[in-house]
């Protein structure tokens, strides 16, 4: 998918509040002590913003989308550097990060396990590598699936399971793997769930039939337009990570 599109109106449509906090700060105790982070698919450079304030580090992000790269730049994050490129063609050289970062990524690339030996092979040894997905559970529990029936067979197509990523991570050769199950609750105020839907502003929307989307955005519409209590959500992520062995 083509991220440019939703550029300029990504950061509103998937605030970082603080859900997104508690997220970010657990994948940063996951990579532990880093003093060169890269993130993988960066975007609009909020988690290398974030990583940069909490620890100190110098970051590095990576991106696809000339659009979302720009983003990242108007940050003006004095200890980042941006470099256009897919996550299977990582442009550094051998074992410089000791923290590598990819969130929601894998199930965006045309090959996930190139991605995953690359992520491997740009971190330090003893480095951490941690990717951010959801765990399936997600798909079912999905708030919008009522609305929009095609999006949970879609995602779960779409999104390879924590185990396979998992399994992704001792194929590149990395050690130590675990998967971290974190889950949030969500109340949402029910005129951002409209103006997130309006905007699409997860891929998945993109992919369904146009028929259905606008179908299933009237029903929200007309279920959500005068509701004054919030709207419950649920999250459930799957943090994995590893270490990179040393060479033998």
């Amino acid at each position: 998918m083509d991220f440019g599109p939703l550029a300029e109106r990504y950061d509103r449509l998937r605030p970082a509040g603080e859900t997104w906090e508690q997220l970010a700060d657990a994948t940063l105790a996951e990579l532990g002590d880093i003093r060169r982070l890269l993130d993988v698919g960066c975007g609009t450079g909020r988690f290398a913003e974030h990583a940069a304030a909490r620890t100190g580090a110098r970051v590095w992000g990576v991106d696809p989308s000339p659009e979302m790269l720009a983003r990242a730049r108007a940050r003006d994050i004095p200890a980042a550097g941006w470099k256009l490129a897919a996550a299977e063609r990582l442009p550094f050289r051998d074992g410089w990060f000791d923290g590598v970062h990819a969130h929601l990524v894998l199930h965006l690339v045309d090959d996930p396990a190139r991605a995953v030996d690359e992520m491997a092979r740009v971190a330090a040894t003893g480095g951490r590598v941690v990717a951010v997905t959801f765990r399936l559970e997600h798909f079912q529990a999905f708030h919008l699936n009522p609305y929009f029936p095609s999006v949970r067979a879609l995602d779960l197509a779409r999104f390879p399971a924590p185990e396979r990523v998992a399994g992704l991570f001792e194929a590149a050769g990395l050690e130590r793997v675990s998967v971290r199950p974190v889950t949030q609750q969500l109340s949402l105020a029910p005129g951002d769930v409209l103006e997130r839907v309006r905007g699409r502003y997860i891929s998945t929307l993109h992919l369904i039939p146009e028929q259905e989307y606008r179908d299933g955005l009237e029903r929200l519409e007309g279920d959500l337009t005068d509701r004054e209590q919030p709207v419950p959500a649920e999250l459930h992520w799957a943090l994995v990570t590893g270490r990179r062995a040393a060479p033998r």
